[in-house]
């Protein structure tokens, strides 16, 4: 069984938003009509809490998209670098916590590199413990609400001859019963940032893409940015890509963009906020909420392949 499948003890902290379904109108169920539609909704933003900023912590940008995540967001996902500059425990202790810790037994975490600038991860497996998943590997799965959520390490081996990419296989073959799936790590396969394509997890890409999954998070670049549907080779694929987004705006200082890749419907490099998603039945919208004062925003909705 994948990591913390989440069952009726999950609900008890979370607030579950019920909408009609998509055919609906505004009176009661009595009448033996469509049941409604549960939703809920996630939050998710990597490249977070600057230690090494001149910012008081209290009025630091990561503590201003910390205050974006409200209480009825289910799971708050931590898209990597939750810490600057080394993901040491006194990063998490001094500016971590007191900001995104607020909301931290929401948080599913995702290593990136600079969590492992401390020896082994130890600041960020000691911080999050089984948050981050079984054996300090730094990959796990869960499920909620018809949704299937898969956190991989990029940056340890994810070719397919790993035990990190053939964990995501038994995984991906074990979770047929979700009507949609994201999937999340550090290292983007696109970007038109500074650190451009990524190839370290393009071949896990290919295979996420070809059981169906829906969507990728990412962080790494200091940018907001979102794909259309695509395939690992960076062709678009309207009916059976994924659709990747970065949201490398957790805090940490803005990145430069550069050559706008295939398929980049969106990008944004001037404002820090986290992606807010709502998942349904099978559909799924998102929107970019901006620290306040900000004006920056983008917005969308789509149905799952399966």
């Amino acid at each position: 069984m994948s990591f913390m499948r989440l069952a009726a003890s999950a609900a008890a902290m979370l607030v579950i938003v019920f909408l009609a379904s998509c055919g609906g109108g505004s009176g009661s169920n009595s009448g033996g009509g469509a049941p409604p539609e549960v939703t809920f909704t996630i939050a998710a933003a990597g490249d977070i809490a600057d230690c090494d900023g001149d910012e008081p912590v209290a009025t630091s940008t990561y503590a201003r998209t910390a205050a974006l995540v409200m209480p009825q967001d289910t799971f708050v996902l931590a898209l990597s670098d939750t810490t600057y500059p080394d993901g040491a425990p006194t990063e998490y202790a001094t500016c971590f916590n007191p900001t995104w810790g607020a909301f931290k037994d929401r948080i599913r975490p995702a290593p990136g590199n600079h969590e492992y600038y401390t020896p082994n991860a130890d600041g960020y497996f000691n911080y999050f413990g089984a948050l981050a998943g079984p054996d300090r590997r730094g990959y796990y799965s869960f499920d909620f609400g018809g949704w299937h959520f898969i956190s991989l390490n990029s940056n340890i081996d994810a070719s397919p001859q790993s035990a990190q990419y053939q964990w995501l296989a038994a995984d991906l073959a074990s979770s047929q019963a979700a009507t949609c799936t994201i999937a999340y790590w550090h290292y983007p396969v696109f970007s038109s940032g500074m650190h451009g394509n990524i190839p370290q997890m393009a071949k896990v890409f290919e295979a996420l893409q070809v059981a169906g999954v829906d969507i990728v998070l990412t962080g790494h670049d200091h940018i907001y940015e979102r794909f259309a549907p695509q395939n690992a080779n960076g062709v678009a694929d309207p009916a059976r890509g994924i659709r990747e987004f970065g949201v490398g705006t957790g805090g940490a200082e803005n990145y430069v963009l550069e050559a706008t890749r295939p398929n980049s419907e969106v990008r944004n490099n001037t404002t820090h906020g986290i992606l807010r998603l709502t998942l349904g039945q099978g559909r799924y919208s998102w929107q970019y909420v901006p620290i306040a004062g900000a004006t920056f925003s983008d917005a969308g909705s789509d149905t799952c392949h399966r």
